[in-house]
């Protein structure tokens, strides 16, 4: 089967009028290459099985009469380039070439038959794409403080390549072109103050609120097990009467339980709104009272819980997660003001009443959220016609100032400017021209793939100085240690390990754990038990990240992220309490590192069963960037090799009598003993020393010759052998989601430079982001022209 990115780079030279980098083209010399340097090496490796006349795999090597056309067979070179790349070839059985020799077949192919330039790395084409829904809600709720309800505005978007950051799929309709039009009208709405100044709402810091007994208790999660309470002291504007409102939502059951308690707010040691609560499947909870309060921060407020009904035997107990907690008032009307919410917008307060002092105001608001929205500084001409926009409806009977701010901020939300990230180029339709991005671009580039989000001011003062690219690894530093960038952890985690789909994922867990009973099954594996696998793997990846330690950690790591409830899943014992903690573990702990993690275990998994295939063809795309052909059409399922005298057989000769086919056994071979090597771990990612009766057996053999006896040890060769095809699969994947497109065989040079950096700059994890940051593809573009237009065709 042809590859897509081998069918992307037969298209890509078959219409393509100008060489792929500045190298010369030299046929004689090729040639030359070829017969001294090149063909010795395949005849002492490769032609015993594709060459001399023989033609394993349907494959031959030396089929050709003219030795031009022969170089010029993309489709053979590109097998070889891939395979060889990937050490899967030759077989590890056979004679293997030295890495000088490796080396050099690589690089003749790359430079002879490909045309690549090392020096000069192509960095591709990156189609405009307009904004995903991730993108889009984080860049409105960092413009305007207005959280969008995307999954209601927006179909789902498209993914390519595993990421939904894909420029190719990112399409637009007419259909969605409304639905972005009305979206903007409903942010303004929330975002522009139409009736003017009115009294304030002050959202409190929950995270200001202790234990006095535990600083690490948090109002995330008050149990009602014991008496507790939560001190607080906020800053109070004014003196007056406010409305207190508290919103919270019980957590700790999915199913009714008798657990019930009082949860109270007070003002010092006085109740002044209390509530008894037990099960509750609301989204939110209101308590809310008036109370009068003095200026400044000398009044401590109290969320206090008190036990009543302690739940019943089986049944979980139950806890209140405080959401917010606001003051709205003085109640008086005697202070009225933009809430903060609208500061960023309306930056001066309320519009000047004198009409010249308004228009500038006007143009400068204006130019504030324009430049913010469009991701570099607005353009005059724009700007005029916003401006005039803005007066034309405030103009209208019945309208005020806001109106009219309101009305042009619809029309920047709906620009293409904003729905699209476009990039200006000096040439962008000359597909020979390759110029770095300008720094406005570079910065756009830095903040959707660290914060799924628009620059922040100090990334535009920085690149509108013209200095960013000078300070690119302290601005990337400062944005990590940003809050925003959990999104990145979030969304790359969430794609590239199929972390966020655990929490959806349909798996029978009253099959997998013999239970007749569904309910009792569902206490047992439920949805909190979920959520905390997928923040296992958010938070080790965080860690690994921020604490700058090497990648390969993510792989042989002997410390994972737990709380209590997940940590008696691993049968690990000592962890206590809903939060989740750094957690050292046992020497003889059979978990450690990704492939152990339920989280890749559960989605790797069928509904009813493991999948050792689906196991290993996972570690071999995502994790060792290996090629693997794709499933030959009507393969019988596995299950048909489970009938009759195979019914209780061990899943290993179940998948040897499955693959029995020559073909098959080409692809299974690299597969399934990766596959078998995690069988002791169910569909649900619990341990298991049998199955059907039979002891597991996780001993194999990689398709590379490394043997191993269980997943530890995998891992161990994975993190300690095999690093470099581990840090080349991390590389391609961060590559893909990071400039919005698949990674292609031009980018082999980009790749390599990028690995070579990590590898000889410590090998963390945050030397591979900034090698990723500071690679031709993420700096540079080239431009469109016609080229895959003509391709199409």
């Amino acid at each position: 089967m042809i590859s897509s990115r081998l069918t992307a780079a037969v298209a890509w030279f078959a219409v393509a009028s100008f060489p792929l980098s500045l190298r010369a083209d030299d046929p004689a010399a090729t040639a030359k290459a070829f017969s001294t340097e090149i063909e010795p090496i395949l005849v002492k490796y490769c032609y015993d099985c594709h060459g001399d006349g023989m033609d394993k795999g349907d494959f031959k090597m030396d089929d050709y009469e003219k030795l031009d056309d022969h170089l010029a067979n993309m489709l053979l070179w590109f097998d070889v380039w891939e395979t060889t790349r990937a050490g899967l070839m030759p077989p590890a059985k056979k004679p293997q070439p030295t890495d000088a020799e490796r080396a050099k077949l690589i690089a003749w192919v790359e430079r002879d038959v490909f045309k690549l330039d090392p020096e000069n790395p192509d960095p591709g084409v990156v189609t405009v794409r307009r904004l995903n829904r991730v993108e889009y809600r984080n860049t409105i709720q960092d413009l305007f403080g207005v959280r969008s309800d995307v999954t209601e505005d927006f179909p789902p978007d498209d993914t390519g390549y595993g990421f939904d950051t894909i420029g190719d799929v990112l399409s637009i309709s007419p259909l969605l072109m409304e639905k972005y039009i009305q979206a903007a009208a409903n942010v303004v709405e929330e975002a522009v103050p139409t009736e003017g100044p009115k009294i304030p709402t002050k959202w409190v810091n929950l995270g200001d609120f202790k234990d006095p007994k535990n600083e690490k208790h948090t109002l995330g999660w008050i149990g009602f097990q014991s008496p507790r309470e939560y001190v607080g002291k906020p800053w109070i504007n004014y003196d007056g009467e406010y409305e207190a409102r508290v919103e919270f939502e019980i957590k700790g059951s999915m199913e009714a339980t008798s657990n019930t308690a009082t949860f109270a707010l007070k003002l010092g040691d006085q109740p002044i709104a209390e509530r008894n609560v037990g099960w509750d499947n609301s989204k939110s909870i209101s308590l809310k009272t008036k109370v009068k309060l003095k200026k400044g921060n000398g009044q401590e407020f109290r969320f206090s819980i008190t036990p009543d009904k302690a739940p019943l035997e089986g049944e979980n107990a139950l806890a209140v997660s405080v959401q917010r907690m606001t003051l709205y008032g003085p109640l008086d009307g005697s202070v009225k003001e933009y809430p903060s919410e609208f500061r960023d917008i309306f930056f001066d307060g309320p519009p000047p009443s004198d009409a010249k002092a308004r228009d500038d105001y006007r143009r400068e608001l204006l130019k504030r959220v324009a430049t913010r929205a469009f991701r570099r500084p607005v353009d005059e001409p724009t700007l005029d016609r916003l401006v005039a926009l803005s007066q034309m409806i405030e103009s209208q009977p019945g309208k005020k100032f806001e109106h009219g701010i309101g009305h042009a901020l619809t029309a920047i939300l709906s620009s293409p400017r904003f729905l699209f990230r476009a990039e200006i180029q000096a040439e962008p339709d000359n597909p020979a021209k390759i110029v770095p991005i300008d720094e406005y671009a570079l910065a756009s580039r830095l903040s959707y793939f660290l914060w799924s989000s628009c620059p922040d001011d100090e990334l535009l003062k920085i690149a509108g100085e013209g200095k960013l690219r000078e300070n690119l690894r302290a601005q990337v530093d400062r944005m990590l240690a940003d809050k925003k960038s959990d999104r990145f952890i979030n969304n790359f985690v969430g794609q590239w390990l199929q972390a966020r789909d655990v929490e959806t994922i349909n798996i029978d867990a009253r099959r997998i754990l013999e239970m007749k009973d569904l309910g009792q099954a569902l206490k047992i594996f439920n949805n909190e038990l979920r959520k905390s696998m997928r923040l296992e793997t958010e938070l080790f990846f965080a860690h690994i990240l921020r604490e700058n330690r090497p990648a390969t950690e993510l792989l042989s790591a002997d410390y994972t992220f737990l709380n209590e409830r997940l940590a008696n899943w691993y049968g690990i014992e000592d962890v206590k309490g809903n939060d989740m903690r750094k957690v050292s573990l046992p020497a003889d702990s059979k978990r450690g590192g990704l492939l152990t993690q339920s989280t890749f275990l559960i989605v790797t998994s069928n509904p009813t069963r493991t999948s050792p295939v689906k196991r290993g063809l996972f570690v071999l795309e995502n994790l060792l960037a290996t090629p693997s052909p794709p499933a030959l059409p009507d393969v019988p399922p596995l299950e048909d090799a489970q009938k009759g005298k195979n019914k209780n057989l061990p899943l290993r000769e179940i998948l040897k009598i499955h693959s029995e086919q020559a073909l098959c056994a080409s692809c299974h071979n690299r597969m399934d003993p990766i596959g078998l090597a995690l069988e002791n771990f169910n569909a649900l990612g619990a341990w298991q020393d049998n199955y059907r009766g039979n002891p597991i057996d996780a001993s194999g053999e990689l398709v590379t010759g490394e043997k191993f006896s269980n997943a530890q040890e995998l891992s161990k060769i994975l993190s300690e052998k095999r690093f470099h095809d581990f840090h080349r699969a991390l590389a391609e994947k961060l590559l893909t989601y990071a400039v919005g497109r698949g990674v292609e065989y031009y980018d082999a040079p980009s790749v390599d430079g990028i690995v070579n950096k990590v590898e000889t700059g410590g090998g963390t994890l945050r030397e591979l982001l900034y090698g990723i940051i500071e690679s031709a593809p993420f700096q540079k573009r080239r431009g469109d022209g016609d080229l895959f237009s003509n391709a199409n065709e």
